[in-house]
């Protein structure tokens, strides 16, 4: 049984999406970001049905599509406040 359950997770690690998200929090991350802004009006970047998926779908598709540009900051990379 463990070893089905470290194909499946093998599996889904390697789901084509973007080479820059290096990890399942930040897809979740970014798509949660995407779909407040699908929700505020934005209109989906992918082809979809937005009457047929939800927001949260579209975003997830969107970000795994790599329609969607992101880029990373470290706390060392912001400039300070004056």
């Amino acid at each position: 049984m463990a070893t089905k359950v470290r194909e499946e997770v093998i599996e889904t690690a390697e789901q084509p999406h973007s080479q820059e998200i290096d990890s399942k929090y930040r897809l979740i991350i970014l798509a949660a970001k995407r779909s407040k802004q699908l929700q505020r009006g934005a209109r989906p970047r992918i082809d979809i049905d937005a009457t047929k998926h939800k927001p949260t779908r579209i975003a997830l598709e969107e970000v795994v599509q790599g329609k969607i540009q992101f880029h990373t900051t470290t706390d060392g990379d912001e400039e300070p406040l004056e």
